[in-house]
């Protein structure tokens, strides 16, 4: 069983969700993840939403992707990613889940609102909106983290 750095963990995550599992020998959660990745996936043409938002053909993006399968892209990506990490903490894991949990949130929030959301009159798609509702649940969730984290040191 192969041990892990913490952004070993969390960049073979972003690569492919349940790498991280599959190379510390955690091979069925591993497999589990590959596979739920894969179908969601291809069942969201997620990939093609990808390509046309990179081509900047934003409404085609919109039209190809099917959103009652994306929505659960962001829950089995950010777990992926906190269960890698929190594999390096040696049981040290107080609200270490707390970043991932809302950046999935966000993220989710961020895909059903992005047919709606247009800045500076551009729509960003159902690629590059969700992306940017990452950043705020991430930044939510360590600063919610901090303070429980000084509140249950107190007691």
């Amino acid at each position: 069983m192969r041990r892990l750095s913490k952004s070993e963990a969390i960049l073979w995550s972003i690569a492919l969700p349940g790498f991280p599992q599959l190379l510390s020998g955690q091979f069925l959660k591993g497999a589990l993840l590959v596979l739920l990745e894969f179908v969601i996936n291809v069942n969201s043409n997620f990939n093609r939403a990808i390509m046309y938002s990179f081509l900047w053909e934003i409404e085609n993006a919109f039209k190809v992707v099917d959103y009652q399968w994306l929505m659960f892209y962001p829950c089995v990506y950010m777990f992926s990613m906190w269960d890698a990490y929190r594999h390096t903490l040696d049981n040290k894991i107080n609200g270490t889940y707390l970043p991932f949990v809302f950046g999935a949130y966000f993220v989710t929030v961020g895909l059903m609102l992005s047919p709606k959301i247009k800045l500076f009159s551009v729509s960003l798609g159902p690629v590059f909106l969700p992306m940017l509702f990452l950043v705020p649940g991430l930044l939510i969730g360590y600063i919610i983290k901090v303070i429980i984290n000084k509140t249950s040191r107190k007691e």
